[in-house]
């Protein structure tokens, strides 16, 4: 693609600009130096630890044709630019408040808007993002819609499903109006978007210029005040996608076609947040219950979810007067995320809500969300990505419940992010599972041992005492394991195969934190790992196999 820099840069607000005069053809869009090639359009923006600017001489010497920079410029880049002006080949200087904040505006120009030419479904939430995303994917291709998505887990550009590579919900706003050009150009009518607080949030403006129709809350808890500061900042980003309804007209030109999108909006009533969120539009918004909750909002329509069954294999329940919906895939807490994919694609669509029952008989639950691994072992061993203290709450109850024997789990926190929830995930670790494991999640410039005792010191007893100890020594677990129920085992490949030592017929094992992802960051490395095949590897050295 190629396009002139005046069409990018024209409905942005510019504090200075110099050397454009020859409205030069930007041919790329790029934020990491490294990526720079000639053509190049260069977005320099402040860093977790060094500044873009100081990468501008270099994208200039790659080939960039323009860079967009924020604050003041460093004297090699101004001899760059001045260099470069001298030779012939003026490299255009665009100065903005926020670099980052622009890089949405010019991106969904780079690429044609592509969001007016879809129909538009966001998700956001702390959790049940991803599986809501892959339901609500599934469903407008089982309803013959060709249809694209990109979530944490996975993504799909109009055709199958494929591994997101990225350690990231949202990536940049270049890289999001690349995916939603690609599915235009595919042929896709719809694309479902995971939007995260961090891509919501106007810092970072990854998500500005996304023309949304439908969106959904699913939930509001503890998470990443690292990047917003206050739980009601991120609660306020989080409702950026709901304010977004109410920017445009939601009529699409969708394959060459005008249509009139409906647009209106799914919350979770049993979430506090939930009149929050329907506040901030004017538009229709169905609200989704297990327990009764109630809007004191005139634009929310209640839908009571009862009689939900679950086990290892499937969910079952009921909407109000509509019958039983049932579908293959585990765990109570997916009638919240089929209820929001019903709701979204039957609005969207334009179809009764009971259409959608013989689709939900073939979905498939996403890789790594309560995924049994069976090897043929005498205990039951799950991987599942649950990472918050609100997900913990979630899943342990119901496990707990039905576990014969003893139950136990195995996580971290990731590093450089939200501390406060440490010490509450060891908290509710040490209430429901019999033994707590503790290992590396993401450390990343964090000392390992030292994040994972920010967690223990959660890990109290019913008295309130800190749980027993146990060690591990020379490859084995130490003689003092009896009675211990806390281990610190920061590698967690080791920590794996000392929790299944322990385990007998009956238990239960919670691998969390991980689960989809390929790796663990750490400070001056990224280790390549996969749960799943992990827990597997482990289990086959024990003897176990299918």
């Amino acid at each position: 693609m190629e396009k002139k820099l005046s069409q990018l840069i024209k409905n942005i607000q510019i504090l200075s600009i110099k050397n454009a005069e020859d409205d030069q053809t930007v041919s790329s869009l790029v934020y990491d130096s490294r990526a720079v090639k000639p053509g190049s359009l260069f977005f320099a923006w402040p860093g977790t630890h060094i500044h873009g600017n100081t990468y501008i001489a270099g994208a200039i010497e790659k080939g960039a044709v323009a860079v967009v920079y924020q604050d003041e410029l460093p004297k090699e880049a101004v001899d760059a630019f001045e260099k470069a002006a001298s030779n012939g080949k003026p490299v255009a200087a665009i100065q903005v408040e926020s670099s980052r904040f622009v890089m949405a505006p010019i991106s969904s120009a780079f690429y044609d808007n592509p969001s007016s030419k879809l129909g538009i479904i966001g998700v956001t939430g702390t959790e049940g993002k991803s599986s809501t995303v892959s339901f609500i994917w599934q469903l407008l291709r089982l309803a013959g819609k060709k249809a694209g998505f990109f979530s944490t887990v996975e993504y799909s550009l109009g055709g199958e499903a494929l591994a997101n590579p990225e350690h990231q919900t949202t990536p940049e706003a270049p890289i999001v109006q690349e995916k939603l050009y690609q599915m235009v150009q595919n042929g896709c009518e719809y694309a479902v978007v995971e939007s995260s607080s961090h891509g919501l949030s106007e810092k970072l403006n990854r998500l500005g210029n996304v023309l949304f129709d439908v969106v959904a809350m699913m939930n509001v808890t503890h998470e990443h005040l690292e990047f917003h500061g206050t739980w009601e900042q991120y609660r306020f980003d989080k409702a950026n996608l709901f304010r977004a309804i109410e920017k445009h007209n939601h009529v699409k030109l969708i394959n060459g076609q005008e249509i009139s999108i409906p647009s209106f909006g799914i919350v979770n009533l049993d979430d506090k947040s939930a009149d929050y969120f329907a506040g901030v539009t004017t538009k229709q918004v169905f609200g989704y219950t297990t327990r009764g909750s109630s809007s004191v909002l005139s634009n929310v329509k209640q839908i009571n979810i009862k009689n939900i069954e679950s086990d290892i294999s499937h969910v079952s329940f009921e909407l109000d007067t509509l019958g039983k919906f049932t579908s293959p895939v585990a765990g109570a807490f997916n009638a919240y995320n089929i209820t929001t994919a019903i709701l979204a694609v039957a609005g969207i669509l334009g179809i009764n809500a009971t259409d959608t029952k013989p689709m939900l008989e073939k979905l498939i639950g996403i890789k790594g969300r309560m995924t049994p691994i069976d090897c043929g072992q005498p205990f039951e061993v799950i991987v599942d990505y649950a990472h918050t203290p609100s997900s913990f709450e979630t899943i342990f109850p119901p496990i707990r419940n039905r576990c014969k024997g003893k139950m136990f789990c195995l996580f971290g926190s990731g590093g450089e992010r939200d501390t406060q929830k440490r010490p509450v995930q060891g908290a509710i670790a040490s209430k429901w599972c019999d033994v707590v494991f503790l290992a590396d999640e993401d450390p990343r410039g964090e000392v390992p041992e030292e994040l994972l005792e920010d967690i223990a010191a959660g890990c109290v007893d019913e008295n309130g005492k800190a749980l027993r100890r146990g060690t591990v020594g020379n490859g084995e677990l130490a003689e003092n394991i009896e009675n211990a129920r806390l281990f610190i085992i920061p590698d967690r490949k080791k920590a794996i195969r000392e929790c299944f030592k322990m385990a007998k017929k009956d238990d239960i094992i919670l691998l969390l934190g991980k689960s989809h992802e390929n790796s663990i960051i750490y400070k001056d490395y990224t280790m390549p790992y996969d749960e799943i095949s992990e827990a597997k590897s482990a289990l086959k050295e024990m003897g176990f196999s299918l």
